[in-house]
């Protein structure tokens, strides 16, 4: 089967599919490929994160005062845009989606992603967002969702149609994620990706599992897949799925 045939499989009933993963997965660019061939809205709730940790940082707010951190949160003009072809990120009408992807914001967004009060907010903005493509007059006319991230298939849509877990091996991991952010996987490269990647990982361990499937959902390993191979194990778990239902 190609990617892509499976879109005339989805029933006519919304649909959807939770992708979480660990750091250097796939699991944003997967996913989004994944919505694309379906014809879904996409979701990337890792940005929410960011999103917060750019606007705490933006208004002067330590990111450790949790409390101060919450209350921001709870004010925050967040926009996201769902269309997998051009995913969009704006807070007050400015659009921060290539700001929330530099360096700083990623050193510092642990700070805020395990800050309790700020995940059941955006837990709670991500579930609306989920929600909100179920409506014929919402992006996907009602088709349905990708959402990915850490905790989707666990505590904001556990209910979600098809929940799956895109890991790899720690080498693989490093290798991907120094590919998108130095252009090479040499040794150096690694390197200097290590601690992002690990260190993400470690803390948001301390507040959310994303390492393990839990019951009933699908573990699909990249670790020897390429992109295409790794989005076509997708959608065959969401065929099987949904030839279940």
């Amino acid at each position: 089967m190609e990617t892509g045939e499976l879109s005339t499989a989805v029933p006519a009933r919304p649909l959807v599919v939770a992708i979480d993963g660990p750091s250097g997965s796939g699991k944003s660019s997967v996913s989004k490929a994944v919505a694309r061939s379906l014809e879904l809205a996409f979701l990337d709730t890792g940005a929410f994160y960011r999103a917060a940790t750019w606007w705490c940082v933006d208004q002067g707010i330590a990111l450790d005062d949790q409390a101060a951190v919450a209350a921001a949160v709870r004010e925050m003009p967040l926009v996201i845009g769902v269309d997998p072809q051009d995913p969009t990120v704006t807070v007050g009408g400015t659009d921060i989606g290539a700001a929330i992807r530099e360096t700083a914001i990623s050193a510092a967004v642990s700070a805020v992603a395990t800050n309790l009060e700020v995940r059941a907010e955006l837990g709670r903005l991500q579930r609306a967002a989920i929600e909100a493509e179920r409506d014929p007059s919402s992006f996907s006319g009602g088709r349905g969702i990708v959402a990915e991230g850490r905790d989707i298939t666990t505590v904001v849509a556990p209910d979600a149609d098809v929940r799956v877990l895109l890991t790899a091996s720690e080498a693989a991991r490093l290798a991907r994620r120094a590919r998108e952010v130095h252009g090479s996987d040499d040794a150096a490269a690694v390197e200097a990706t290590r601690d992002q990647v690990l260190r993400r990982d470690a803390d948001d361990s301390t507040v959310v599992e994303f390492q393990v499937a839990a019951d009933g959902v699908v573990t699909v390993d990249s670790s020897h897949l390429d992109f295409e191979q790794t989005v076509q194990a997708v959608l065959d778990v969401v065929t099987s799925v949904v030839a279940r239902a």
